[in-house]
């Protein structure tokens, strides 16, 4: 059978795709064939094969295995295609490849990788010795046979053992590794590898950490205390010459040894980071030993990296066979991060203030030295001058950090930036004083660019907590800007641009005198230079100018700018430029400022044209589509404000253009261009004049509805939606006196529009404006134009609420009945009793959606009316609502079962309220998915939520009583809420040993971000800062529940509800 499948396993190789399918079915067909798993072992076992054939093998091995093996995984395909004993022998034959002697660690990694997923399904119990067999070899075995019992044991660290089975061998296991790590016999990839697998070790602690402190502490320091000076050893050790570039891939000999002694340096570094994230106050005492031990070897390296990546082009950021990075580039970015950690220290900390306050001034302290390091570090690699020279738009994206390319660069950034946090004054004197006496010498263009960009971080750093430099300190850098805004090479002439910009906005009114001159530098660079890099560093700069240098300054120069940037447009392959997603967020970002100088300037200049000349061919970019509407919709809000002629004026320069895209976007099927001209037509209608312009419904009406009649893209259908709500809510009249071109009216129009939207087909995120539009047409057209309309319109609305599934369409749905009730809710009560949705009573229907989903509203507008309309229904007493039965509180299940944390969270009742952030999220309630295979019943397979039942009057209180609570509550929430996070992101707490609550390893945000996110979202209008409407809704309730109180019967109610909602109404009426 080997013979078929090698050749099966070469047609896979083949470029072209007949027999490559071909081969890959027939192996598929294979799958059934007892000894199809061990003839793909025995091939990967033969030297006489050609090593891709021997991994072709393997990687087949592994697919088979997560398909067939076992239910566990989730790729199985329903049958288990091999008996136990053929398991074992699979096991048996697979576990000798993978500790085998051979020097193949290609193979021998593909192997081991199958070994941990069998050992994943099969470990301990099918497979128990493979433990045991495991740590009788690595102390004996060869070179060979280690490396593969190490891959294995890596695996099975990873994936494979549970709290229980790592204790019960945890130091056997670790003593094993230690011995491979500490012996200078061994190869140093090995001993690397054998850190590595000590690392792993800490996710399992981590893990167990919070349940049993005590006891994984006193095993990690027991663990650690042979540990630890092992690594002290390793970080002082220095590093041999780094082979030549013809020699430096060679297998074995010197670049083998520089490459795993580069690789167990970065373990060691790696393995050092995790215990100061698990068991900080082990490592602690330690600290200063290493920061000296890290700042010596980066000192000691700074030549070995300069000759290979500032001035050659080495390779850099290469991985072996074991994923092992082993290249210099990677151990210098590591060490730096090392270091960042060590400064927040406390022993290291108390070390260097003491040296610093025994020194006369910061000149030639350690601050220097470190601003010198860094500055080695941070220039520009002959790999991204070349990467920068060719695409403009990757240079930008690192300018902007959106790149996700951390580098030794941006490290030697956040560096400086967290020795500024710590001492801000001494960072700033000491980066001022070796920029002095490095542009005293005749150092490269790249060490001159390298101390500007260091500097730039810091200002950015400093803008981004609201900090200023000091003048003194400003005014000593502008010397260097000016230089570097004059030299001939690119890049530095770049960075003196850039931060010539960012000392202007971080240094208040520290450098009037000068600012006005830089910034007409960057105006005229934009339109002269030669440079792309120039040229997008001057736009970008121009941001920081028009942000901190006052308007009475940049007002006169808004004309000169918009005309640089049209300059520069016009310079460019227009298609090329939209591929740079970077480079057009920056130029809108730009453009916007400028505009928002004066939006005036759109009525009569080119700043708006610019703009949707940009937004057209980068409709497809998500950023730049939401910054062309933040800006366009604070456009038109300041020039509405100001009177209808201004907004009649601006009509009438921007509806043929947006009209025309609609045209555009439908000839070239450009849907992304069509979605953003109906949303900037949204906006438009929104911000209007009441009435409209003339014209402006015969110019707007034809595209819309045939969009809103033809379309199944669902942006689309929502910001089409909008656009003809907002016509209605400000030019009902023009609207239905417009006819289409088959003679319909409007309103006959828009109700056929609205059919289309209430119909199954249109599914419920892209009718989710519909209830809006159904609602403003009932308010503007009423029963008087509506006629026998109305019943038909209000029917289709409760219809489509009955198997609507998505909050916002139902919210907007419900929103039409409740918008009616604040009118006459006895009429919408006695409308929907005598209706039949499908066999069920219409009241019932519309009732339960409407207070089952009222919790989840969002919007403040929206809340508050819904708060009133309730209220008004409440105050009907009408007997029908008691009859009416809802869901009241949710049943917490009682189970002896153990309620991890996971389960925790799922099973956990939602809170009686929300705060007034509105971040609201409907309660889980769908059971967890098993794969089709399974049969069982799974311990995590939860059934459906379930809820007493109520009447509906009941209800309505409870939902009030949370709405009163939530209007009342969230800023005092909000701001004990930002307590917590404030104290959680304390510095002093960073070396400690609980792990950080608050660090999301998906996302990468820290407590700081999370704490910036918040503070951003308070100013957005969802929080504390505007208050204003729910200020309205408190008071609006506050006075209703003393109304009820004095109404007879109204005890008997209050009785009805639960203790902590009776507590909780006390309370409210005692403040």
């Amino acid at each position: 059978m080997e013979e078929q499948l090698v050749q099966l396993l070469s047609a896979t190789q083949s470029s072209s795709e007949r027999p490559r399918k071909s081969a890959e079915t027939q192996l598929l067909s294979l799958y059934g064939h007892p000894e199809f798993p061990l003839g793909l072992i025995k091939i990967a076992s033969h030297d006489s094969v050609p090593l891709d054939i021997r991994q072709a093998a393997l990687l087949y091995l592994k697919t088979f295995v997560l398909a067939a093996w076992s239910p566990q995984f989730d790729e199985f395909k329903g049958q288990i295609l091999v008996r136990d004993e053929e398991k074992g022998q699979v096991r048996t034959a697979l576990l000798e490849l993978a500790t085998s002697d051979r020097e193949d660690r290609k193979v021998k990694s593909a192997a081991s990788y199958v070994v941990s997923k069998i050992a994943n399904a099969d470990f301990p119990e099918q497979w128990p010795d493979l433990l045991p067999k495991l740590l009788h070899l690595i102390p004996t075995g060869t070179d060979g046979q280690i490396h593969g019992a190490l891959k294995v044991l890596d695996g099975l660290v990873d994936d494979c053992f549970n709290e229980e089975q790592f204790f019960s061998v945890a130091r056997d296991l670790i003593k094993v590794v230690f011995d491979v790590a500490v012996n200078d016999a061994r190869k140093p990839a090995l001993r690397a590898l054998s850190v590595s697998v000590f690392k792993g070790c800490f996710d399992i602690l981590e893990m167990v950490m919070e349940d049993h402190k005590v006891m994984v502490k006193a095993f990690a320091d027991e663990a650690l205390a042979g540990w630890l000076p092992f690594f002290v050893e390793v970080m002082k050790s220095r590093l041999p010459p780094p082979p030549s570039e013809e020699d430096e891939n060679q297998d074995n000999g010197t670049a083998e040894t520089y490459r795993g002694l580069v690789s167990l340096k970065m373990q060691v570094v790696k393995v050092l980071m995790r215990i100061r994230s698990v068991f900080a106050s082990t490592l602690s005492p330690h600290t200063p030993t290493l920061f000296s031990a890290t700042w010596e070897e980066l000192s000691s390296l700074q030549a070995a990296y300069h000759e290979m990546y500032i001035e050659g082009e080495r390779q850099s950021r290469l991985e072996d066979a074991d994923g092992l990075p082993y290249t210099l580039d990677f151990l210098v970015l590591e060490e730096l991060d090392f270091m960042q950690a060590c400064l927040r220290a406390p022993p290291v900390r108390s070390e260097l203030e003491k040296q610093l306050q025994s020194a006369q001034n910061t000149e030639g302290t350690w601050v220097t030295e470190v601003m010198k390091l860094a500055v080695a570090y941070a220039q520009i690699t002959t790999e991204e001058e070349g990467l920068w020279n060719v695409d403009v738009n990757i240079f930008l994206s690192e300018e902007t950090s959106v790149t996700a390319n951390y580098t030794p660069r941006t490290a030697c950034g956040d560096l400086v930036i967290k020795l500024g946090e710590w001492l801000n004054t001494a960072t700033v004197e000491g980066l001022l004083s070796y920029t002095r006496t490095l542009y005293s010498t005749t150092e490269s263009w790249k060490a001159k660019e390298a101390v500007l960009f260091v500097l730039n971080q810091l200002l950015c750093d400093f803008q981004d907590v609201d900090k200023q430099i000091a003048p003194e300190a400003a005014n000593g850098f502008i010397d260097f800007i000016r230089y570097a805004m004059q030299q001939p090479d690119d890049f530095l002439r770049a960075r003196g641009y850039l931060v010539a910009g960012s000392l202007t906005r971080t240094s208040g009114d520290g450098l009037h005198q000068v600012s006005t001159s830089f910034l007409e530098a960057s105006l005229h660079a934009i339109t002269n230079d030669e440079s792309d890099v120039v040229q997008v560093s001057c736009i970008r700069a121009l941001q920081f100018y028009l942000q901190a240098i006052p308007p009475a300054i940049t007002l006169p120069l808004q004309n000169n700018i918009i005309a640089a940037l049209s300059t520069y447009l016009q310079s460019q392959d227009i298609q090329e430029l939209a591929e740079c997603d970077d480079l057009m967020v920056t130029f809108v970002e730009t453009l916007r400022d400028a505009i928002l100088l004066d939006t005036s300037v759109c009525l009569t200049g080119g700043g708006l044209d610019l703009l949707f000349s940009i937004a057209s061919h980068g409709a497809g970019n998500f950023q730049l589509v939401m910054l062309v509407n933040e800006t366009f919709e604070e456009v038109t809000g300041t020039i509405s404000a100001t009177g209808t002629e201004a907004y009649v004026k601006l009509c009438e320069k921007v509806l043929p253009s947006l009209t025309g895209a609609f045209d555009i976007g439908s000839l070239t099927e450009e849907n992304a261009l069509t979605n953003l001209a109906a949303e900037l037509l949204a906006v438009l209608a929104e911000h209007g004049s009441t009435p409209l312009p003339q014209g402006f419904v015969q110019a707007t009406m034809p595209k819309l509805n045939r969009l809103l009649l033809g379309s199944h893209d669902e942006e689309l259908l929502k910001a089409a939606t909008t656009a003809v709500k907002n016509i209605i809510m400000h030019d009902h009249t023009q609207l239905f006196a417009w006819h289409e071109e088959s003679g319909k009216g409007g309103l006959e129009a828009v109700l056929v529009i609205i059919d289309r939207l209430l119909s199954p087909t249109v599914d419920d995120n892209a009718a989710s404006e519909v209830g809006a539009l159904a609602a403003e047409l009932v308010e503007k057209a009423g029963s008087e134009l509506l006629g026998p309309y109305l019943p038909q319109l209000l029917t289709a609305v409760a219809v489509r609420l009955g198997s609507a599934s998505q909050a916002q369409f139902i919210q907007s749905l419900t929103l039409v009945f409740a918008r009616l009730s604040l009118i006459n809710a006895k009429e919408v009560i006695d409308f929907l009793a005598q209706m039949q949705v499908n066999g069920e009573n219409g009241l019932q229907l519309v009732l339960s959606k409407w207070l089952e989903n009222s919790i989840n509203f969002a919007g403040y507008d929206e809340i508050r009316q819904n708060v009133v309309a309730l209220s008004k229904v409440y105050d009907l007493q009408d007997p029908r609502l008691e009859q009416i039965q809802v869901k009241g509180n949710l049943i917490v299940p009682q189970s002896d079962r153990i309620m991890t944390r996971s389960r925790a969270r799922t099973s956990k009742e939602p809170p009686p309220h929300r705060d007034r952030m509105r971040l609201r999220t409907r309660p889980v309630s769908q059971r967890m998915v098993e794969p089709e295979w399974s049969d069982s019943e799974d311990e995590d397979d939860f059934p459906p939520d379930q809820y007493t039942y109520i009447p509906a009057s009941l209800k309505i209180l409870k939902v009030l009583v949370s709405e009163l609570l939530a209007a009342a509550g969230s800023s005092l929430e909000a701001a004990a809420a930002a307590a917590d996070l404030a104290d959680d992101a304390s510095d002093d707490g960073s070396w400690e040993d609980d792990p950080n609550p608050l660090l999301d390893l998906g996302t990468g945000m820290t407590k700081e971000q999370l704490m910036a996110f918040a503070n951003e979202s308070v100013g957005n209008g969802f929080g504390p800062a505007s208050r204003q409407r729910d200020d309205e809704t408190q008071s609006y309730l506050v006075g209703w529940f003393q109304a009820a109180a004095g109404r007879p019967g109204f005890e008997a109610e209050f009785a009805r509800l639960d203790s902590d909602e009776q507590e909780k109404l006390r309370s409210m009426s005692s403040n």
